[in-house]
């Protein structure tokens, strides 16, 4: 396991600590803890922070433009509005299941949006993955159970999304020009245990957390283990690229399923890093409405 330079951004402890992502426009990460409803806001070099209270269960946030945020909650997707913090219903998603929530995504570089839903108790098939291409729902890939690690190639040709509770990382080809299949999707990796959360680098590497392994694991486009970093939390659960140059790695993590014993052995539980990894990351794209 190597050892980089890792601070805690933010010591506030999540329950479910998911879907992080970074405006570069602002230098702000914006993450979920997606069981106790909240929204985390987050200037990366001064460290202030804010934690919004949110009226639903949401797990994903993508930027629509300086104003405005995408939010994937579980009966929908919500336009948020940054200023006041006001939510519209923009599309329902399964919202006559009650059995399901939302989990991981992520946009597309030609704005389209990926997204998973699971069952409430992580039930074998429940979920699915979506994609919201110029406004309109898409159910790419039925019959998931833990859809993870949703991300997409520096030039949108190849996508990847894990089954996490089947150890295996998929990859499927793509139109780049909508992020929509152009083939059906094959095993990239398999046998991994706990793949969560993914991003793609700008040099087409996939850096995927391992819950219960506390590591970010770096493959190469084959699917070839290259690195693995220390997170100091057993349960990462997503990374996403931040910082100006996008050089660094902010980790969500959580102590869910973790009784009084679990969470003393694992005293950084819950909490949110910084890794200086050196890394050469991408933007994440504004998501296309229309």
């Amino acid at each position: 396991m190597e050892e980089v330079p890792t601070a805690i951004q933010c010591t506030e402890r999540c329950h479910l600590g998911e879907g992080p992502t970074y405006d570069p426009t602002t230098d702000t990460a914006w993450w979920f803890d997606i069981l106790e409803r909240r929204l985390f806001e987050c200037r990366i070099e001064t460290a202030e922070m804010r934690v919004h209270a949110l009226p639903k269960m949401a797990s994903a946030l993508a930027r629509i433009d300086g104003e405005r945020q995408l939010i994937l909650c579980d009966d929908g997707l919500y336009v948020r509005e940054v200023a006041s913090g006001r939510m519209d219903l923009f599309l329902s998603v399964e919202a006559d299941n009650s059995a399901t929530r939302c989990n991981d995504a992520r946009v597309h570089p030609s704005g389209t949006f990926w997204f998973g839903t699971m069952g409430r108790k992580a039930e074998a098939g429940a979920g699915a993955i979506y994609a919201l291409h110029h406004g309109q729902l898409i159910k790419l890939f039925p019959g998931i159970t833990i859809p993870n690690a949703i991300c997409f190639s520096p030039g949108g040709d190849i996508g990847y999304f894990a089954d996490t509770r089947k150890q295996l990382l998929n990859r499927v080809p793509l139109d780049p020009a909508t992020g929509l299949p152009v083939g059906d999707p094959a095993p990239l990796i398999q046998g991994v245990h706990g793949m969560d959360g993914a991003v793609v680098d700008a040099d087409g590497l996939i850096w995927n957390a391992h819950w219960g392994a506390g590591r970010i694991a770096v493959y190469d486009p084959h699917g070839q283990h290259l690195r693995s970093l220390r997170v100091p939390a057993k349960q990462s659960s997503c990374p996403a690229f931040v910082g100006r140059d996008l050089s660094r790695l902010l980790v969500t993590s959580a102590w869910e399923h973790m009784d009084e014993a679990a969470r003393a052995a694992d005293p950084e539980h819950g909490r949110t890093f910084l890794l200086h990894a050196n890394a050469r990351g991408s933007a994440e794209p504004d998501v296309r409405l229309s």
